[in-house]
Formats: structure tokens, sequence, C-alpha cells
């Protein structure tokens, strides 16, 4: 297909929605009463509907059937894949490499990003600053795995070393390592690349927090006598709490579906496979896909907590 179609078709499809919005607006336009305003609002909710319904809760639904099927998807098992989930030992392994990357990711990268925002706060150098803890975020995933993946290459000692991390170690006196291979110090190493990318969203969002907090009041803490620290703990951080929240929240979230990290820099070799990449593997390397739905289904069910509690905290927020 050449370019001149591409660009007709885009503009086929953009004349299709406006004039599907034009009809809908001149159909609800005479109806003026209270019948009318709800007759219009279903006209352009629907669709919506029809979309998500479509697109995401039918899909659920089907997936959330499959994992109780076998591999083939012809016979039924029960929560057969559920168990085994919880039972084999490699499904384990990849429930706590799970675990750790939900904890130790948020945690840290908040714990950088509001340090990092308390401490550039109103300096000189604050845009520069700021511009490079946020530079991670402007790469990809796939990109920051491949630059952190040169980071930890490996060599022999006696021989040249192409990564800066066994280069430190070499100049130090020590013996190269081999970060991505060693299990189970691998993982953490791949935690520190999803830590590097999200610190800058943590620093980003924190500081415009920091920054609404009014000046007033931290000038009254001060004239009562209170330090860097008292400032901090007992100014700072209840100020920010919904912004932290709302950080901490993110980040667990999206490390629950890391996958990039993992395919990139091991391939979920030597203990690495976190839920989201064993799911692709089962489903699609595997084709196990009663074992793959179930872990789709086990992920979709461990965000519904984070999203539960992040609304719940919001609502009251609004309720002050």
């Amino acid at each position: 297909m050449s370019a001149g179609e591409k660009f007709v078709q885009m503009f086929i499809a953009i004349g299709l929605f406006f004039g599907v919005v034009a009809v809908i607006l001149l159909a609800t336009q005479r109806m003026r009463s209270r019948k009318g305003e709800l007759a219009q609002s279903a006209a352009f909710v629907l669709p919506a509907i029809a979309m998500i319904s479509v697109g995401l809760v039918y899909p659920a639904i089907v997936t959330m059937y499959q994992s109780f099927f076998n591999a083939s998807g012809k016979e039924f098992i029960g929560f057969d894949n559920y168990v085994t989930i919880f039972t084999d030992d490699d499904q384990v392994r990849v429930l706590l490499n799970t675990v750790a990357w939900v904890v130790l990711v948020p945690l840290f990268s908040t714990v950088f990003g509001l340090v990092y925002a308390v401490l550039i706060d109103r300096a000189r150098f604050e845009k520069f600053a700021k511009a490079l803890i946020f530079l991670p975020m402007a790469i990809s995933l796939v990109g920051a795995s491949i630059i952190w993946k040169f980071v930890y290459s490996y060599s022999d000692t006696e021989n040249a070393q192409i990564g800066i991390a066994n280069q430190i170690l070499k100049s130090l006196g020590f013996e190269t390592y081999r970060f991505l291979q060693e299990s189970p110090w691998n993982t953490l190493f791949l935690i520190v690349i999803m830590i590097w990318v999200q610190a800058g969203f943590a620093m980003t969002i924190l500081s415009a927090s920091i920054k609404a907090i009014p000046d007033d009041i931290m000038e009254a803490a001060r004239l009562d006598g209170a330090g860097p620290w008292q400032l901090f703990r007992q100014i700072t951080v209840p100020s920010i709490r919904p912004s932290l929240i709302v950080v901490l929240t993110t980040i667990s979230i999206t490390t629950l579906k890391a996958f990039d990290i993992v395919r990139t820099t091991v391939g979920g070799n030597f203990d690495t496979s976190v839920l989201a990449f064993e799911f692709y593997r089962q489903s699609f390397t595997s084709f196990n896909q009663g074992l793959g739905a179930a872990l789709g289904v086990l992920i979709f069910i461990l965000v519904i907590p984070i999203v539960v509690y992040n609304v719940r905290q919001m609502r009251k927020l609004e309720a002050r």
C-alpha cells in the first residue's frame, strides 16, 4: 500500500468519525427535554462502552475461562493451573521475583525521587539537575535495558572489559562478576534498571508537590526552631502524602507489568522471570494456553487492590 493510499484511508476514517458525531448532534439537538439530554448522553457514552466491552471486558472473560483448561485449551482441569503457579518450583521462583520487584522498585524509586527533589529544590542548577535524573524516562525500557546490558557485560578478569561495572571491579583489584547470570542477585541488578528509569518520574511529581507547599508554613516551622530533618518529616512528607500515594501506586502497577527489561537483558533465563514475562513465555513460546491465561488472571487480581486503594485515597482527599 502506497503512502498516498494510507493518507486517503486516514482522511476517510477522520471524516467518518466527524460524520458520526455530526449525525448524533443533529439527531439529539431537536430533543430539548430531559429525555433528549439523556438520549444525547447515551449516544456518546454507549459507543465507548461497546468498545470497552469488546476490547477489554470480553477478552478478560475469555482469559478467565481459558485459565481452567489444559495447555491445548480443550480439557477442563479446574484450578490445576493456579495450583501449579503456587506449587511448581519454577513458578514459585517467578512469584518470589515478582514480589521483589513490586516491593523494591516502588520503594527505592520513590525514596530516591523524594530525596533528590528535596535536595535540589530552589538550587541554582535545579533545571539541569532535574533534566539529568528525568532523562532515563525519555528512553524506552528496551533502550534502557540495552544500555545496562552493556554496563553489566562480563569478560574474564584477564581480558579487556566492555562493561563499566566489571571494569570498576577490575580496577579495584577484584575478580569480574557475572551480574546477569548469577542467581538470585541478577534479579536485583535488573531491578536497578527499573529504579533508574522510574526515579525520574517520582522526582518530577514530588518536586511539583513540594513547590506547592506554602512558604509561610515552612517559615513558621523554622521560626519555631525546626531543623531540616524536622521540616522534612513533619511538614514536607505530610503535605505531599497524596502525591506519594499516586507515585507509589503508579510505579507498583508499572512494575507488575514489567516485561521489557527481563526479555531484553536475559530473556527470562537464569531464574529472572517475572509474572508478565512468564505469561508471555507460557502463552506464546511454550503454547501452554491454560497456564498462560492463569498467569494473566493473577496479574489482573494483583493490580485490583492497588487501584482500589488509590481510588479510595483520592476520594478521601476530595471529601476534605
